[in-house]
């Protein structure tokens, strides 16, 4: 069972198909925290695909992207949206990394980032925009919340070649 993120405190366990960038385009593989064990990572969760914020957001990701892998920081995104739905998204956009697929989002949900509101007068779900930053030991030493996409990622680089020469 897993528990809503905690800065200082391990991440909670996961395990979620996800689209794995490529030469030949994408592939579906299974990421969990034992792929990402023994180094930090940047796992960023984002509304949807193909949204106006979402491809900024990820965009700046893969704008940033080699600068986190010089600071040995993996980065990953996640979404409630399919594999299939994530390959077009890493075609089209160029993402170099990966994207987990959370059609659902029960484990959105156990982590606190899905809440119900109203659009128009219709209901709505909504995820929350936030982006964790985790150290070699699988714990969380950052957490952003209520994410603005314009410049984040460039804030999120700072903090982990911060947390990288620790």
């Amino acid at each position: 069972m897993s528990s809503q993120p905690t800065l200082n405190q391990p991440f909670p366990a996961f395990s979620l198909p996800a689209a794995i960038p490529g030469e030949a385009g994408s592939t579906e593989t299974t990421l969990n925290n034992a792929s990402f064990a023994g180094k930090p990572f940047v796992l960023f969760v984002y509304p949807r695909d193909n949204t106006p914020g979402c491809t900024i957001e990820a965009n700046g990701f893969s704008e940033y992207y080699a600068e986190f892998q010089a600071a040995g920081i993996a980065v990953a995104g996640i979404s409630r949206d399919s594999v299939r739905s994530h390959c077009g998204f890493i075609k089209k956009q160029g993402l170099p990394y990966p994207l987990l697929a959370h059609d659902g989002g029960s484990l959105l949900n156990e982590w606190g980032l899905i809440s119900e509101g109203s659009m128009y007068g219709k209901p709505v779900t909504r995820v929350a925009r936030t982006t964790y930053l985790i150290d070699g030991a699988g714990v969380i030493r950052q957490i952003w919340e209520k994410v603005s996409p314009p410049g984040h990622a460039q804030a999120v680089l700072e903090a982990a070649r911060q947390l990288a020469a620790a």
